[in-house]
């Protein structure tokens, strides 16, 4: 797993909404039949938000990416962020959220299949974590991807229309979100228990042929708190390894496990 987890209390986990929340229309997505719908409402600078993505999220491909087939993953890149007039809006962690939140709307969008967009999202929020953010582009080369598009879109309108659409998504939550990430499972929040999201995932799978993470729920468990110490001391230890080689190795790592799934 590429970084450590905080080791913080749950109910500190999450970046406070700062903002006055707006309302807009609400629009529902439904996942493919018997699929468990997954969304991940969440801020680009959070290290919260980060945390999850880069500690949490790729559990979702242990065992060959078994548990993802069961699940219709969706990702919006808005948070706290909030419209002060004429399309015109602000973020929580000041302007490089702001570009950040964008560029990953507009990978999201011209990379729509989970297996493009996502090994980008998590490079990027791997800098993040790490508070190497500004080197963000540098995902472009270690993924082998081409910038133009991504480049287009958040330096023109497009990108600004992508994160108003995302903002529309957020603020039409119910309940309302209260702080990122903000994890919804099947409509329903996961507030401060979004940790266990693998937990509450298998509790609304309805399909004939459960993950194997969900038959093996209890030691997957107790496995996971005991990799919650075992990386805090890694991550202690391995502060000069070189952080491209380690995104780049746990991407490839990532990349093996969801080909197969798409496959089958």
């Amino acid at each position: 797993m590429a970084a450590s987890r905080l080791t913080i209390t749950l109910s500190f986990l999450a970046c406070v909404v700062l903002f006055t929340p707006f309302s807009v229309a609400s629009q529902n997505f439904l996942a493919e039949p018997s699929k468990v719908s997954l969304e991940l409402y969440y801020e680009s600078l959070c290290p919260y938000s980060a945390n999850f993505i880069v500690n949490y999220l790729v559990d979702l491909f242990k065992d060959d990416g078994d548990l993802l087939s069961a699940v219709d993953l969706r990702l919006f890149p808005w948070g706290n962020a909030k419209i002060i007039g004429n399309d015109t809006f602000v973020c929580q962690h000041g302007p490089w959220e702001c570009l950040l939140n964008t560029v990953e709307a507009c990978a999201i969008h011209f990379w729509p299949k989970l297996e493009d967009h996502f090994p980008f999202i998590y490079c990027v929020e791997d800098l993040v974590y790490n508070r190497k953010y500004p080197e963000w582009e540098t995902c472009f080369k270690i993924l082998n991807l081409d910038p133009e598009p991504i480049t287009k879109c958040y330096k023109s309108g497009q990108g600004k229309q992508l994160e108003l659409k995302n903002a529309a998504e957020t603020n039409a939550l119910q309940p309302p979100h209260k702080y990122v990430p903000w994890v919804v499972v099947n409509g329903e929040p996961l507030y401060e228990d979004y940790a266990n999201f693998v937990t509450y995932i298998c509790n609304a799978y309805k399909g004939t042929d459960p993950p194997k993470a969900c038959s093996k729920l209890s030691r997957y468990t107790i496995q996971m708190g005991k990799t919650w110490i075992a990386d805090k001391v890694w991550y202690e230890s391995s502060a000069m390894v070189d952080i491209t080689e380690r995104i780049r190795s746990t991407i490839t790592w990532w990349m093996e496990r969801i080909t197969g799934v798409i496959s089958s």
